[in-house]
């Protein structure tokens, strides 16, 4: 990582709603793994007047820098208390007069990986993940991290709950997909657990096509993914790694192993089974279906 990355580490979009306060302490706990500093982002959007003529109240300016300082004092503590046992993370905030999402790609340039929060009622998941903010998952220049708000009902004892539960990477043998690799090893490795690697063969039901043989096809899916995979296990022997190669529609694939892990990792586009992720319906499935955290991998 570049002296110019390591200024801003892990980027998170905070507005003070649930998804927001779900996502800086996801992210603090990320970052503590990955001994990367923390940053914490609010954007005010400028109130503006009703008519052109009238001047922009100097107390509503005042007002909406308060509110914003407030969203970044209680970030700070959700953060720190996120990581309670581990002191030495590094933690900035900044306020920005600005829309979420332009602020978002500008800020990606110089982070490790930006996080937002999805399904809340603050302006930053709002954006994020309405039709303009797909702008941050299409253009952000580094990984970008969606975390739900928490479910109430959860049960403590649900596999995907549990420190052990492993991170699920969806892998297609493309330039983004070997970075979403690199990505799902590493936080593999960082927090102890399992990789399970998914190859969804594609989204056409492959064994309705006339004279293809689906056991020949995944035998020959199954050694080409763990030709790609042996490199990745070799620097990560740390890491235990489960093979999946499936006929199935990847997004339909991806959201019933998300439901059993604790993190997904997917290529922002790939070919193949995961071909247009994140930028087509296979990505909006997937980030707007599971629970668990996503990583979108995205070339610098």
């Amino acid at each position: 990582m570049s002296a110019t990355m390591k200024r801003l580490g892990i980027v998170v979009g905070v507005d003070g709603s649930a998804a927001s306060n779900a996502a800086v302490s996801w992210a603090a706990q990320d970052a503590t793994l990955r001994h990367l500093p923390l940053t914490l982002v609010h954007m005010v959007n400028a109130a503006v007047p009703m008519w052109p003529e009238m001047p922009m109240s100097m107390g509503m300016a005042a007002w909406q820098e308060e509110d914003g300082r407030q969203v970044l004092e209680q970030a700070v503590k959700i953060a720190e208390q996120a990581v309670q046992a581990h002191r030495e993370i590094t933690i900035h905030t900044e306020l920005r007069w600005s829309p979420p999402v332009p602020t978002l790609v500008e800020l990606s340039a110089e982070a490790e990986l930006v996080v937002v929060g999805s399904y809340g009622r603050g302006a930053v998941a709002r954006a994020v993940l309405g039709s303009v903010g797909s702008a941050l998952l299409r253009r952000a220049t580094c990984p970008v991290a969606v975390v739900r708000d928490p479910d109430p009902a959860a049960d403590p004892a649900h596999p995907a709950q549990l420190p052990q539960a492993p991170v699920v990477v969806g892998i297609d043998g493309s330039p983004v997909s070997e970075l979403a690799t690199a990505i799902a090893f590493d936080e593999a490795s960082r927090r102890g657990v399992e990789l399970k690697a998914v190859h969804a063969w594609s989204d056409l039901e492959v064994v309705d096509l006339p004279g293809l043989d689906w056991s020949t096809v995944k035998a020959e899916a199954e050694q080409t993914v763990a030709e790609r995979l042996a490199g990745w296990q070799e620097r990560y022997p740390d890491v235990t790694v489960h093979r999946l190669v499936v006929c199935d529609r990847p997004a339909r694939e991806l959201i019933d192993q998300a439901q059993t892990a604790q993190l997904v990792v997917l290529g922002s586009h790939g070919r193949g089974g995961f071909t247009g992720m994140l930028l087509g319906s296979v990505s909006n499935a997937v980030v707007h279906s599971v629970r668990t955290p996503v990583i979108v991998a995205r070339p610098s």
